[in-house]
């Protein structure tokens, strides 16, 4: 039985979510927002020592570098882009008599050249790529961003706007191979650590179109994705909250990225969706923070 509706509501009736009247758009409290920066502070604990590169991105991206990295070409339906008003006058008297009848006024708008971030890591790549031949042992980052993704649903955990906490590692395959065996064992050890029942699948992006059905064998097949899952929504459907992705060199052959060796350098990254994480723990622990189990609030918050 599906539970997200239910479970969404009570989230609205103590008000750790706010609506907006659009779904998966919401507020959230300060409550839901301290769980989230004790959760993203305890990420940090499990990564510091590898001493990765710090870098924060705006939730808006290039169009550019967003056109060259092939998302449109796997994941149209899920894209946002940024339009706004580039007429003269005379538009903008259109746009104001279609105000004020009702109708749709969207036609003075234009594309800019900012989207949306769909992912924290998708604006580092031409990052990488400027920067020249990658450094011996590789380069290695911590990023979190805003992201979009168009998918409007009642379930709460899969919201349009989100956070995502990125590691990302580029080098050679066996360095970047490496680096994601490493996290798929430090993201149970982290899950676990905050009383949370999970499984570790494989699984596959929502790649788009006919192309997309074997695209999602290929990745599939060559485990390319894991992803640690929690129920939230439901039981029989539980939510990924964090994913584990070895890109090969797609990244890497895209912007032209090169090993110091000159190889066309290999890229992984491991996601955790800070709203989705903070979901599990309010469904399995309960609305009230304070009545969280003792082991559970002192990892998050050092004291029960």
């Amino acid at each position: 039985m599906d539970m997200a509706p239910d479970f969404l509501d009570q989230l609205f009736s103590r008000g750790l979510l706010i609506p907006t009247g659009v779904d998966g758009l919401y507020g959230r409290s300060g409550v839901f927002e301290d769980v989230i920066t004790r959760f993203d502070a305890l990420v940090s604990t499990y990564g510091e020592a590898d001493g990765a590169e710090v870098v924060r991105f705006p939730p808006g991206m290039s169009r550019m570098a967003f056109e060259k990295s092939g998302y449109l070409k796997s994941f149209p339906q899920l894209a946002g882009t940024v339009h706004s008003f580039c007429g003269d006058d005379h538009g903008h008297n259109r746009l104001l008599e279609c105000l004020a009848a009702g109708d749709d006024w969207t036609g003075e708008q234009a594309a800019t050249d900012v989207v949306l971030t769909p992912a924290a890591c998708y604006p580092l790549y031409p990052v990488i790529a400027s920067r020249g031949t990658l450094p011996a042992d590789g380069l290695l980052f911590d990023l979190q961003s805003y992201c979009f993704r168009h998918e409007p649903s009642r379930e709460p955990t899969r919201m349009q706007l989100f956070r995502m906490r990125e590691y990302v590692r580029a080098g050679t395959p066996e360095e970047v191979v490496a680096f994601r065996e490493t996290w798929l064992e430090r993201g149970q050890q982290l899950i676990r650590s905050l009383g949370l029942p999970m499984t570790v699948d494989v699984a596959n992006d929502p790649f788009f179109g006919r192309a997309g059905r074997m695209m999602k064998v290929n990745q599939r097949d060559q485990g390319l994705k894991f992803e640690l899952l929690v129920p939230v929504n439901s039981e029989d459907r539980p939510t990924a909250c964090l994913s584990f992705n070895y890109h090969q060199d797609h990244f890497g052959r895209t912007w032209g990225i090169k090993t110091a060796e000159g190889e066309t350098a290999h890229t992984a990254c491991v996601g955790f969706g800070l709203e989705r994480v903070a979901l599990a723990l309010f469904r399995h622990h309960g609305l009230d923070v304070a009545s969280w189990p003792t082991d559970v609030r002192t990892v998050l918050w050092g004291t029960a």
